[in-house]
């Protein structure tokens, strides 16, 4: 007999915190402008903004005149988005609710949340009008190594789930490419682009917003010790001798 292995939910592995993102992972809407120069959304086009989050890069494709319609699975970054007074839903990357929609379709640090790239893929290009783009920034191959390393590292020591401490798909730019084109797509520009990502808060903030579901596994008076077992394995990699945190983002 042969048996499916059950689709995880987004939810399964991340969680998220409206002020709590807002607070520590900032910067990721803030670092957006070149992407946003590449979708250069135009008045009257309509945007689907996959993974709007909390709306605040949204707002900013709105001001460009287009019609924009975020999508999102987390229910709190929803709520602030739609306090922003936009346009926007609950969904999925795997299975978008449009057909032939939308003149682009953009999504800004979101596509690494989803291991089911070639469901994700098929379903934006369901979206799109069919002359209609695509363009997206997330994680690449090589995206915050050391810290998956140091979170598979406390897997080691502490135990727990190892797929909590690095859900991420993080591919090539010769893997995706090659999946977009199998998709229909003609893919004009595409890279991996090293970015070291100053850290506002430090990592212990980058930790508690991004990996939230592999602490709340632990229990409550263990999750303190975990967080300075990782703290202490990324200090001599990713601390500067003035304690200024950033990430390896690829």
């Amino acid at each position: 007999m042969t048996a499916a292995v059950p689709q995880r939910s987004l939810s399964d592995v991340q969680s998220w915190d409206a002020a709590g993102y807002a607070k520590n992972a900032r910067f990721v809407a803030t670092l957006a402008g070149e992407i946003v120069s590449w979708l250069d959304p135009k008045p009257g086009e309509r945007i689907l903004d996959l993974g709007c989050g909390d709306g605040a890069l949204t707002e900013e494709l709105v001001r460009s005149g287009a019609t924009v319609v975020g999508i999102d699975p987390a229910a709190d970054l929803l709520a602030a988005a739609r306090a922003r007074g936009l346009d926007v839903r609950h969904g999925d990357a795997r299975a978008l609710p449009f057909s032939a929609e939308f003149d682009a379709v953009f999504s800004n640090a979101v596509l690494h949340w989803v291991p089911e790239a070639e469901q994700a893929a098929a379903s934006i290009r369901r979206a799109l009008k069919p002359s209609g783009r695509f363009v997206a920034e997330f994680g690449g191959h090589g995206n915050v190594a050391a810290i998956v390393t140091a979170l598979r590292a406390a897997v080691r020591i502490h135990g727990g789930d190892e797929l909590l401490a690095a859900p991420w798909y993080y591919p090539t730019d010769t893997e995706y490419r090659a999946l977009l084109e199998a998709e229909g797509f003609k893919v004009e520009r595409i890279g991996l682009y090293p970015r070291p990502t100053p850290l506002p808060t430090g990592v212990e903030g980058w930790l508690r917003t991004f990996r939230k579901p592999f602490f709340d596994q632990y229990p409550p008076e263990t999750r303190d010790t975990v967080l300075a077992t990782i703290i202490g394995l990324l200090r001599p990699v990713l601390a500067d001798q003035s304690g200024r945190w950033s990430a390896d983002y690829v």
